[in-house]
């Protein structure tokens, strides 16, 4: 089935800092925009890699975290609606007979676009996968890497894989989903395991205390070691294989592992849309950041000119003048003009200020 084209002015693939910043700047051209991330939210590195750790060079704002910025970002889009098209990554792109640009996406979806922008950081994140044999044949039926519907795992013993804050709240919330099981037994999971290699996990203090509360009262369990084997008759796992720290081999009744293993970016299908390249980034031109596609620009990381720096601040000043090369491919008949949000009344009309 071919799924119904969207058609919009503008594509930003990426919803990092710069993706954001990119939708705000058209937004300010009067440009609207759809936003495709391979993630599950808006954030980019920013969330996956230091969302509390502290940035200390955005213009006029001394310190704040990346899980902040996002956060400020996100308010600051918001006159502009651009819609989210997140957990799916764009797999193929088509320049048309007309000019415009065919997208489509890993979770079906097409959009005909006149602009698009790669702002897709180091590549898109994906995440690691768990070394083990026989891991792969039980992807998506008994060992999933992002947590989803717990309803899923009803009346079956979970294990949790990991040591970051996203292992300890999905623990925390099966957990929970366990506790009501006793009154929905088809609701939540029999039994919670979180299980890392070591008993030190990377979690805001009160996640961690929650997660401490709750193996001492007896609802989670935890389970230190690293996962040696994966035990399946026909299909279906039914056992954990762990070396535990003083040399034993534990086996644990599993029937779904969740794992969290840390994200890795991958350059992914944009390395086949035929954009020029230079070690694995995209070739740009310092005038509007333009590929040498006409219509595709390239902002943040994964671009590349001399002089190049990769920095949030530096691609901030990429998707600005990104969005005025696309003004002059979505608005041929107007003139461009340089306009002060300070005193513009056209751009305070935009905003939603008047």
């Amino acid at each position: 089935m071919t799924a119904i084209p969207i058609h919009t002015d503008a594509v930003i693939v990426g919803a990092g800092p710069v993706g954001l910043f990119q939708a705000f700047q058209l937004g300010l051209q009067d440009i609207r925009c759809h936003i495709i991330d391979a993630l599950p939210h808006a954030g980019g590195q920013c969330v996956e890699l230091y969302a509390d750790k502290p940035i200390y060079d955005i213009p006029g704002i001394p310190m704040c975290t990346g899980r902040e910025l996002v956060a400020q970002l996100q308010t600051q889009i918001k006159p502009f609606a651009p819609t989210f098209h997140l957990n799916q990554e764009v797999t193929q792109v088509t320049r048309l007979d007309d000019g415009c640009l065919s997208v489509h996406t890993s979770a079906q979806q097409h959009f005909i676009c006149k602009t698009l922008f790669v702002a897709a950081g180091v590549g898109a994140f994906q995440a690691r996968k768990l070394a083990v044999e026989g891991a792969l044949n039980l992807e998506g039926t008994h060992l999933h890497y992002r947590l989803g519907d717990v309803s899923r795992f009803a009346d079956q013993d979970v294990l949790v894989l990991g040591g970051e804050a996203s292992a300890v709240a999905a623990a925390l919330q099966l957990t929970l989903a366990a506790q009501t099981n006793a009154n929905a037994p088809s609701k939540g999971p029999r039994s919670v395991t979180l299980m890392h290699r070591r008993d030190v996990f990377q979690a805001d203090p009160m996640l961690l205390q929650a997660m401490r509360d709750a193996v001492a009262g007896g609802t989670l369990q935890l389970q230190i070691g690293q996962p040696t084997g994966l035990l399946a008759t026909e299909g279906q796992l039914h056992t954990l294989q762990i070396a535990t720290p003083d040399g034993h081999t534990v086996d644990r009744p599993v029937q779904q592992l969740v794992a969290f293993l840390g994200l890795s970016p991958k350059l992914g299908p944009i390395a086949n849309w035929g954009l020029a390249m230079e070690r694995k980034q995209l070739v740009v031109n310092t005038e509007n950041f333009a590929t040498d596609v006409p219509g595709i620009f390239a902002v943040g990381d994964i671009n590349t000119y001399p002089g190049k720096k990769k920095l949030i601040l530096c691609g901030f000043h990429e998707a600005t003048l990104a969005a005025f090369g696309a003004a002059a491919i979505v608005h041929p008949a107007r003139k461009t003009l340089l306009q002060y949000t300070t005193t513009s009344t056209e751009l305070h009309r935009l905003l939603g200020l008047v």
